[in-house]
């Protein structure tokens, strides 16, 4: 099984729109609190409410409760514009997660430490002027090319 992590994500429709990928994709959800919005139908409704209950999702207190869960992924790839590796050049294998950070401060200097240099990847842009991919974009990508190394 995938993993998609979200670290304390910030945007209820980005997280709705991530939400109806894995529910496509049958790719684990987690969601690392705190969150920057509540699980609702209002919040969640245009993006992937609907979409919500056919969803492996698991929500974790903090970053140390979701390390001890059993339902956690084995290898974890950090997903950041402070690699140079690119997410194309490594190899995703079944039972990895692909983390991410949040949207207003990405993936904080102490989670880039644990998860270690060789294990965070980048998602190439031809205009370093700016920032990033949207959340759920990024996402996306990183976990259809997980998938498509891994297989359906």
């Amino acid at each position: 099984m995938l993993h998609v992590v979200l670290f304390q994500p910030e945007i209820a429709p980005n997280t709705g729109n991530i939400g109806r990928m894995c529910a496509l994709t049958q790719t684990r959800l987690h969601l690392i609190h705190p969150l920057g919005f509540v699980i609702n139908d209002k919040n969640l409704r245009r993006a992937g409410m609907d979409y919500w209950r056919s969803l492996d999702v698991h929500e974790h207190a903090d970053w140390a409760t979701f390390r001890k869960s059993n339902a956690g992924p084995q290898r974890l790839w950090l997903f950041t514009t402070k690699a140079t590796q690119s997410f194309w050049d490594v190899r995703y294998a079944d039972g990895d997660g692909l983390v991410f950070g949040n949207e207003g401060h990405g993936a904080p200097e102490w989670l880039h430490d644990e998860i270690g240099a060789g294990q965070r990847v980048t998602i190439p842009q031809k205009n370093p002027a700016l920032r990033s991919l949207n959340l759920s974009t990024a996402a996306g990508v990183a976990t259809y090319e997980a998938r498509r190394q891994i297989g359906w």
